[in-house]
């Protein structure tokens, strides 16, 4: 009996996608023994967005969070997302910083590393994946899966083929925007699967409404791991359902190692936690809903989510079908890059922007003008040349790869946080998020202050 296994998401991508990374430890803690017992290939709970959401808005430090979640799931592999060369955070780091990074994720318990890069840069996955394999992780190499003139199958199996002389332990086919069909999920996997005789997962969003479809025929070319979501956090811009695929799966005489009651357990858990969320208005029925536009304007889950967000925020959500339309043609300009952190962001800013102030390109963001430099990699077709020359004037782009321009900065930034930063990871997390980490950093001086303050009063 041919044998699919499953990844499951709520604790990180799942509502990442439905209430943008606002999923705090004490919210799942109690959920992590059940889960444990689920039969998962692995849990995906650890990058992408978590980290940033951790220290900017849940007040959590997120390798404790990781370290927590290691010790209540013993049995299970936990899994990180990990965007190459920019780590965690939305510009590129330099290689001490990189193999820092993941020398200290395994420490506190990821056993997988997906790793990928949001231009399908080879270059830019290259470091975080050797240091991966050194410290004894499964490296996954990720392709950021999206469909224009210059992303054809016949590229992405000769991606595949790269990243096995690099040494990857899976291949993941990495579809952000949920815009991959069955038919072309098929061919994928197929020529995957032909081009490398490794392991293929597919990581997929319901967005267009072919995700469960997408899933079949990923496993009948042969996928061996699929993503999925329970049940009250699939669907929508999120994953599709644990149970459903599970159920499903299993009557077409696949083994998927699951055990169905536990799984039935760990949606209880959570159904209420979904449903506070809906009632706080933190998660948007839009976001739940199947949107086949997205077949056009090659939008994930995770930014759209951001963009309501955005709008909402100026009050400009009347807006938004206007920056739909934008979208695809901004990427166009940029070279078709995918929409996936932080060519998203960066997209969907400037998209945000030219429609907001009634002028396209009025203003360009400084993340695009370093785009255009070439400091986020080569883009998959060349950046127009108008774009070019009113981000750069008459500045040339940088040549090679732009890690390769940046000094070695881990050791320099501990020596200046002595006395503020704790540990390694204290220095990690700063050097990731600056403000943010140093906001973090005195908000919980003052907590530890106030509670050795108390613990004193209360001695006396």
């Amino acid at each position: 009996m041919k044998k699919v296994l499953f990844t499951e998401t709520v604790l990180r991508d799942a509502n990442q996608s439905l209430i943008a990374t606002r999923l705090k430890y004490d919210d799942f803690a109690a959920a992590l023994p059940i889960m444990d017992k689920a039969g998962y290939y692995s849990v995906e709970c650890w990058g992408g967005a978590t980290f940033d959401s951790c220290l900017r808005f849940l007040g959590e430090d997120p390798w404790e969070r990781l370290s927590k979640i290691k010790a209540s799931m013993p049995n299970t592999k936990l899994q990180m997302l990990l965007r190459g060369q920019n780590i965690l955070g939305y510009k590129h780091y330099p290689d001490d910083v990189v193999r820092k990074f993941v020398e200290k994720a395994v420490e506190h318990g990821i056993s997988i590393v997906r790793i990928f890069d949001a231009l399908n840069d080879i270059r830019n996955i290259e470091v975080a994946m050797d240091e991966t394999i050194k410290r004894g992780a499964i490296a996954s190499a990720a392709i950021s899966y999206t469909t224009s003139p210059v992303h054809t199958i016949k590229a992405f199996a000769k991606m595949s083929k790269t990243f096995k002389k690099m040494g990857a332990h899976t291949i993941c086919i990495k579809d952000m925007a949920g815009v991959i069909s069955p038919q072309e999920t098929y061919d994928l996997v197929s020529a995957i699967k032909d081009a490398v005789d490794l392991p293929v997962v597919l990581h997929t969003h319901c967005t267009t409404g072919l995700a469960f479809m997408s899933c079949l025929k990923a496993v009948e070319a042969g996928a061996d791991v699929i993503d999925t979501a329970t049940s009250c956090f699939s669907g929508g811009t999120s994953q599709p359902a644990t149970e459903t695929l599970q159920y499903a799966l299993s009557q077409m005489g696949y083994d998927t190692g699951l055990d169905p009651k536990v799984l039935t357990e760990v949606n209880a858990y959570f159904k209420p936690l979904r449903d506070c969320f809906l009632e706080s208005g933190l998660l948007d029925p839009l976001v739940m809903a199947t949107d086949t536009q997205a077949l056009e304007y090659k939008i994930p889950g995770g930014m759209l989510s951001n963009l309501i967000s955005q709008l909402k925020a100026q009050n400009a959500m009347d807006r938004l079908p206007e920056v739909l339309e934008e979208t695809p043609r901004v990427r166009e300009d940029f070279g078709y890059p995918p929409l996936v952190t932080p060519m998203s962001q960066m997209v969907g800013v400037q998209a945000t922007t030219n429609v907001l102030q009634g002028e396209r390109y009025k203003t360009i963001g400084k993340e695009a003008v370093a785009y255009c430099k070439g400091e986020y990699g080569t883009p998959p077709a060349p950046i127009a040349d108008f774009l070019i020359k009113k981000a750069l004037g008459d500045e040339k782009p940088i040549e090679g790869r732009f890690a390769d321009t940046m000094e070695p900065l881990f050791e320099k930034t501990k020596e200046e946080l002595k006395g503020i930063a704790k540990n390694d990871e204290d220095v990690l997390s700063y050097i990731s998020f600056p403000s943010v980490a140093e906001k973090f950093f005195k908000e919980r001086k003052e907590k530890e202050e106030r509670k050795t303050r108390y613990t004193i009063e209360v001695i006396e």
